[in-house]
């Protein structure tokens, strides 16, 4: 199955990762990677109750990393096999500008 991820940071600021070739992660791996990185960029929930659901973490993560780590294709890759892992949906938009994750 194909899947993709298309990451909106800005207006006029897409990524658009293709994982032909490379497999999503697997679910348990893609949230703890995803653990991981909310932790080393530092990043807030998004709820005031602190409670984080995995769209909200992969929307985080997006917005936290900016494009200085969309623009390191081994990062972006890894980012994109976790968004798929973890959402278990083969194509995610993630637009950090509405902040909002679709499928």
């Amino acid at each position: 199955m194909r899947s993709e991820v298309f990451v909106n940071l800005a207006p006029g600021e897409e990524y658009h990762i293709d994982l032909r070739g490379s497999e999503p992660m697997a679910a348990d791996h893609a949230r703890r990677w995803l653990d991981d990185e909310f932790v080393r960029l530092d990043c807030e929930p998004l709820r005031a109750t602190g409670k984080v659901l995995l769209a909200d973490k992969v929307l985080v993560v997006a917005q936290a990393a900016g494009a200085r780590l969309f623009k390191d294709d081994a990062w972006a890759q890894q980012f994109a096999r976790a968004a798929v892992g973890a959402l278990s949906q083969p194509l995610v938009r993630v637009d950090v500008a509405a902040m909002a994750v679709s499928f």
